[in-house]
């Protein structure tokens, strides 16, 4: 009898750690010494790899500490390689760690390690350890006694905040834990997974489907229950059952099948009303025949891209509302203003897409319904210029798509100023309100879907959806918590500026209240195998003094979906598509380059106009960091001599801007221009509104062999670089969010890493100087890029997508009532006693006198 395999026990991160104290017990804790010897305070995996880079001085001491697992523990969280020129360790794409080995002898030590955190509390080093994406360990080390302890949740969370508030005896300390309401909620398990919450959700529905009949019967609820402003769609009352609706669609299929393919629904409609069908199906023999022959699969036997398929079909969504409160939304000349950029282009894209696609749906089904979109957003009166003040403006490009605009207000009346997104708390309840009875006057009725933006966006739209009883899906655009690190664990510091506190509760309820959530990348979701996610970093934090979070979100959910969005092809096309470019703007273009006067639109010049243009366009914030890439190319002496540099940014007077931040980093480009003399180098255009004239500038720095750089410190997703790569220009983009995902690095662009400025000019000038020797080389990205573009970053994909996951996700809400019912109720309670209460804490804005 064969030899049946041992079953053994999986080490836990504790045993892990303990076995490689025990073999390398010198080493580890000189290694652990260098932390402990910092001082209290949270070491980040940059700073556990600098100390060990330290230790690590001769061959023996380096090969018995990278034989242990315990490297693997402290590994950084980034993607480590051999330069084979430089002797040095090299993080991809540009950070190095010099630590003068042989190449022979580094095998063991390029292993990706995991942790992503070190708290310091002498004598202890506390880990987060994360083996993976959404699967996180946490143990404490006691460098005097050498004893390791597992920790929990909380446990870990706890230790964090001695941090801060010192050891405390208080053992009620309110803490946030949803995971018992999603225990029993079926999830997937593998990381590979997470974001394609739509297929594993469909898998587990046609399961159920397939081992239990009885469950099919729900369906029939469902598309009974289908009416729109009294028309009853799909089904009538002379289905009751499945039984019933089998024997129907047989018949159905039966007197089709011998129509020919394009008669139209109106021919035969009275008879498959009599069978029990109503409008819905389809608008021609055959396109109902297709709907009724993937009911009949599912009902025979459910397979998920059947059912997939057939309830992104089903008529559900006619009129959609999407809230977008903050910033200056509006048409034209706003991008550039405070608060106001990438959002409003992909939210009116977005719109002019998905009101294409519900035409063609509509139609499709046989109905004659006219759909409706509303953007709902803030009216501001003091509206410098733009259209904010205006209550209903049409989407140009769009035939029943609307800009509705609502004011803040308060016991003092209207606000008429603009204000800064971290300061719109305080109006937000009340704004819900005001917009409830709005759209329902100029829907008449109740809107089908509701999709939310951003942290004020998604909380309106999670109040707006609770009390209609709709769906709702949230997009965050860009989630603060991961922007500012450490803005949690030190909230106290930042929330007279920022208010955070609100805006990381705002933030909980909305996530948890969606019935799904989509995001452009799988970075946003859970970062990289070696980076944590926006909503990664959600799933546990504590806010001291306020609130712990044990389980706040669960990457795993299958709420979960990456869509990624486009840019407008109309707008936005390859730099030799001749027939289509705007060459009548090209004197205007030049004037923005190359005028030599100084005044509010541009400043600085461009000695020599032959050199290729290094260009960047996007907010002036610190998060954009264009101060850094001024620092980073003002340095690099070859970068200087092959390109000028040209900004896109904000405005370049300080006295022009309300903005705190944008003030900080005008004053801070001033200085940089005067310390490392780039007049003559260097031009800042103040922010460009007209978004054709901008497409046609990408377009004139690509026929010059110019390139674009995204340099932020974090970007949730990356608009301008995929607007960059659609005109053809070679695009450098920040490693730290969704840009590395859309680029492929050095086939259709590159990754910079701005943390790492020298690294990231110097890829830049070996980029320039490569294209000058070799035209080719700059036409191979600029090609890559293109070619990525074409096939994952489109408007028709997107819309197509989200249209199919609305229809999905609504058949889930209504056989799932009571697990969302329950989660709901807690959400409410936590918004009643914790967000109003920390609301009162924001001061309300002061309009400036008249």
């Amino acid at each position: 009898m064969a030899n049946r395999p041992k079953l053994t026990r999986i080490p836990s991160m504790r045993d892990r750690v303990e076995d490689t104290l025990s073999a390398h017990r010198n080493e580890i804790v000189a290694l652990l010494s260098r932390y402990v010897a910092q001082g209290k305070g949270i070491l980040q995996p940059h700073d556990l790899l600098d100390e060990l880079e330290k230790l690590i001085t001769d061959d023996e001491a380096r090969l018995a500490l990278s034989e242990g697992p315990f490297v693997e523990v402290l590994k950084s969280a980034q993607n480590l390689d051999w330069d084979s020129e430089r002797r040095s360790f090299v993080f991809y794409p540009c950070v190095q760690l010099s630590c003068k080995l042989r190449l022979d002898e580094l095998t063991e030590i390029l292993v990706l390690f995991w942790c992503q955190e070190a708290i310091i509390h002498p004598p202890f080093v506390a880990l987060a350890v994360r083996p993976r994406p959404g699967v996180w360990e946490f143990v404490r080390v006691n460098v005097n006694e050498l004893s390791v302890e597992q920790l929990s949740v909380s446990e870990y969370l706890s230790f964090k905040e001695e941090l801060v508030d010192g050891r405390s005896n208080d053992r009620y300390v309110l803490e946030l834990d949803f995971e018992p309401f999603n225990a029993n909620f079926p999830r997937p398990t593998r990381s590979s997974s997470i974001g394609n919450g739509v297929q594993f959700l469909n898998r587990h529905l046609s399961s159920i489907m397939f081992r239990n009949k009885e469950s099919l019967e729900p369906l029939v609820d469902f598309l009974r229950a289908h009416t729109y402003k009294g028309h009853a769609l799909m089904l009538n009352d002379r289905i009751q059952s499945i039984p019933k609706l089998q024997s129907a669609l047989v018949k159905a299929e039966d007197k089709l099948s011998k129509l020919p393919t394009e008669t139209p629904y109106s021919e035969f409609e009275y008879v498959l009303q009599g069978l029990g069908f109503e409008r819905g199906w389809g608008d021609t023999a055959e396109h109902v025949l297709e709907m009724m022959h993937l009911l009949l699969d599912t009902l025979q036997a459910p397979d998920p891209s059947t059912l997939e398929t057939f309830l992104g079909r089903v008529p559900m969504v006619f009129n959609v509302v999407i809230l977008s409160p903050h910033g200056y939304f509006g048409q034209a000349n706003v991008l550039g203003l405070p608060d106001t950029g990438g959002q409003v282009v992909y939210i009116l894209d977005q719109v002019r897409a998905l009101e294409n696609e519900m035409i063609r749906r509509i139609k499709r089904q046989g109905l004659n319904f006219t759909p409706r979109i509303l953007i709902v957003t803030r009216l501001i009166p003091d509206a410098k210029g733009t259209t904010c003040n205006q209550r209903l403006e049409r989407v140009a490009g769009t035939e029943h798509s609307h800009i509705l605009r609502v004011p803040f207000r308060s016991e003092n009346g209207i606000l008429r100023k603009w204000i800064s997104r971290f300061d719109v708390w305080p109006y937000l309840e009340t704004f819900a309100e005001d917009v409830a009875g709005e759209i329902t006057a100029e829907l008449q009725g109740h809107p089908d879907f509701i999709i939310g933006n951003y942290s004020d966006g998604n909380l309106v739209a999670s109040l707006l959806a609770y009390k209609m009883g709709v769906t709702q899906c949230t997009i965050a655009h860009a989630l603060e918590k991961t922007k500012y690190p450490d803005s949690d664990i030190y909230w106290k510091k930042y929330d007279e500026k920022y208010h955070f506190s609100c805006q990381f509760t705002a933030d909980l309820i909305a996530m948890n209240n969606a019935d799904f959530i989509i995001t452009s990348t799988y970075q946003e979701i859970a970062g990289t195998k070696n980076t944590v996610g926006q909503y990664e970093s959600h799933s546990s934090f504590t806010l001291p003094g306020l609130y712990r979070v044990v389980h706040g979100i669960n990457v795993f959910d299958p709420k979960f979906n990456i869509v990624s969005p486009g840019a407008d092809m109309s707008i936005y096309f390859p730099y030799f598509d001749k027939e289509k470019r705007l060459t009548s703007l090209h004197g205007s273009i030049e004037k923005l380059l190359f005028d030599p006067e100084q005044n509010d639109e541009h400043i600085g010049l461009l000695n020599d106009p032959s050199k290729p243009i290094l260009f960047s366009m996007a907010r002036l914030d610190h998060v954009k960091n264009l101060t850094g890439l001024v620092e980073s190319y003002a340095k690099n002496a070859k970068l200087r001599e092959l390109v000028n540099l040209v900004l896109v940014a904000g405005y370049n007077d300080v006295k022009k801007s309300n903005d705190r931040e944008e003030i900080v980093e005008i004053e801070k480009l001033h200085a940089l221009i005067k310390e490392y003399n780039l007049n003559g180098q260097f031009r800042w255009l103040s922010s460009q509104t007209n978004r054709a004239r901008n497409g046609e500038l990408y377009r004139y720095v690509a026929d010059n062999g110019g390139a674009f750089v995204q340099p932020a410190l974090y970007e949730a997703f990356g608009l301008t670089v995929v607007e960059a790569m659609t005109c053809g220009l070679p695009t450098f983009a920040t490693i730290h969010g969704g840009p590395a995902e859309i680029i492929e690095h050095g086939i259709s662009g590159f990754h910079i890493d701005p943390y790492h400025s020298e690294q990231m000019a110097a890829l830049m000038a070996d980029f320039f100087q490569r294209s000058k020797d070799d035209p080719s080389h700059w036409k191979r990205i600029s090609d890559g890029g293109l070619k990525r573009i074409y096939e994952r970053y489109t408007w028709n994909i997107y819309s197509e997508r989200l249209m199919t996951l609305t229809g999905v996700y609504g058949f889930w809400k209504y056989v799932s009532k009571l697990e969302r019912l329950e989660t709901r109720r807690y959400l409410e309670m936590f918004y009643i006693l914790q967000f109003r209460d920390l609301v009162k804490t924001v001061p309300r804005a002061v309009d400036d006198p008249h």
